[in-house]
């Protein structure tokens, strides 16, 4: 069978090319990369520019701007996972009100992770992406005299500030520079050699094209200083997909399946006119074809970049431009997903029963028909002794469940995130009803006998 990281098919490769050639063209960008991982590796990329003869690759260094976000919170995590703070801390238990200048300290680092804190979406002038850091040396520069735009923790609000104080947290808990922890812990151990706070060759000039005219200017490449953990970084279309496969999958030396996976978890509703889309915990979350997508984009004076993941295809896209508006980053790293998804579909893993040290005789016993009322729901087993509730028919509350070592179970996802499932018995030791957040769920719709709360009229079913 083939291995989803062997090479694409050529009818799939031209179909990725042609959409590059025409984001170039229609985006009239200077340059243009685009590449497609599976599994953190990439199998494929491809490149086109306005010199004739002459094109990037998917090692030439490109701006990602706010895609350093990604990279900020990862960091934050690890210092969560490793029990230096909770994302629940307010920010003045880490960094002193004097650090802070503001009447900000009050906000928690999960607010500020998923942009619920209220802060404003941008510094005060002169525009920080186009002038030296110098000038912003201390918070205080960065979220000025009234930093606060919306009520904490009740709005999605975009907040570049917020990721700078994000990076002063970690220099401030690490005790070394933000691009220090950067390099030791994100992407050394990931091999991410070609990702940097500041440029090495080869690597793209950034410009700024015309809106009306087909003539171009230089865009100034700017050391972004206290905002660095806000858009600094500069990257290439290898190593992102490398990243990719991370977000993907974890790494233990960075961090665990479970910690990405919470990262990509919805932080809080997304603002208004944002529903295709939303965000997580330094990841921005989209729906598009159907399917669903983590990763996040970026845009700094010069440069935009795109990088969309989906775990359920197993596929990764980056698309990466030198100009400062124009070229659709976004739209075509999710295109180039869709492209791969649809013409190679993932292959499912084999089916094989469950190993013999997790079957259970009692568990077994339980699965099959559960009613809650009259709605019929089947209970299956999964792998590590979890389970599966799900609507036999019609509309209903599907939710898989975690084995828990004091018995039961935990709800992982769905209306029943976070509930607790039990198996109540009769004093004989035998099974009465499953207990789900207090709903009862027995093996007969209304059976006369079990334990439905409020009774079962003694007259049992009837007819007219």
């Amino acid at each position: 069978m083939t291995s989803s990281c062997e090479a694409l098919l050529p009818s799939t490769e031209r179909a990725l090319a042609h959409r590059v050639a025409v984001a170039q063209a229609d985006g009239r960008a200077p340059s243009f990369v685009g590449a497609v991982g599976r599994e953190g590796v990439m199998v494929w990329s491809g490149a086109r520019s306005c010199v004739d003869g002459h094109a990037p690759d998917a090692d030439t260094q490109y701006r990602i701007g706010s895609l350093t976000k990604v990279f900020t919170a990862v960091l934050v995590m690890r210092l969560r996972d490793e029990g230096l703070l909770d994302l629940n801390d307010p920010l003045e238990k880490h960094l002193s009100g004097m650090e802070l200048g503001n009447a900000v300290g009050e906000v928690t680092i999960a607010q500020l992770l998923g942009h619920t804190a209220g802060l404003g979406a941008e510094t005060p002038a002169p525009w920080w992406e186009r002038t030296p850091g110098a000038l912003r040396r201390e918070p205080a520069d960065v979220l000025g005299e009234e930093p606060l735009r919306h009520p904490v923790g009740r709005t999605h609000h975009y907040s570049n500030p917020g990721y700078t104080l994000l990076g002063s947290l970690v220099e401030a808990v690490r005790g070394v520079t933000w691009e220090e922890a950067l390099r030791r812990e994100i992407l050394e151990p990931l091999g991410l050699s070609r990702t940097s706070a500041q440029p090495i060759a080869p690597h793209a000039g950034g410009w700024a094209v015309h809106p009306w005219a087909d003539v171009m200017l230089p865009e100034p490449s700017e050391d972004l200083g206290l905002m660095a953990p806000a858009g600094q970084l500069w990257s290439t279309a290898e190593d992102l997909c490398r990243f990719a496969g991370f977000l993907a999958h974890g790494d233990d030396r960075v961090l665990g399946a479970a910690t990405v996976e919470e990262m990509r978890t919805p932080a809080a509703p997304p603002g208004a006119g944002e529903w295709e889309g939303g965000y997580g915990l330094g990841v921005q979350l989209l729906r598009r074809d159907g399917r669903t997508l983590f990763g996040h984009t970026g845009s700094l004076p010069g440069f935009v970049a795109g990088l969309w993941v989906s775990a359920e295809d197993g596929v990764a896209a980056v698309a990466l431009a030198n100009a400062t508006s124009g070229p659709l980053t976004s739209a075509v790293a999710a295109d180039l997903v869709r492209i791969v998804a649809e013409a190679e579909p993932r292959f499912p893993e084999p089916w094989r029963p469950l190993p013999a040290a997790e079957v259970d005789q009692e568990l077994l016993a339980l699965t099959g028909p559960w009613y809650w009322g009259t709605y019929a729901y089947g209970l299956r087993l999964g792998a590590g002794r979890s389970v599966v509730l799900e609507p036999l028919r019609g509309a209903g509350r599907r939710a898989t469940f975690r084995a828990l070592p004091e018995g039961g179970w935990i709800g992982l996802d769905g209306y029943y995130a976070g509930e607790t499932l039990r198996v109540v018995r009769r004093p004989d030791g035998s099974v009465s009803h499953l207990d789900l957040a207090s709903f009862v769920f027995t093996r007969e719709p209304y059976e006369q006998g079990d334990a439905v709360p409020g009774g079962v009229d003694e007259a049992g079913w009837r007819g007219l």
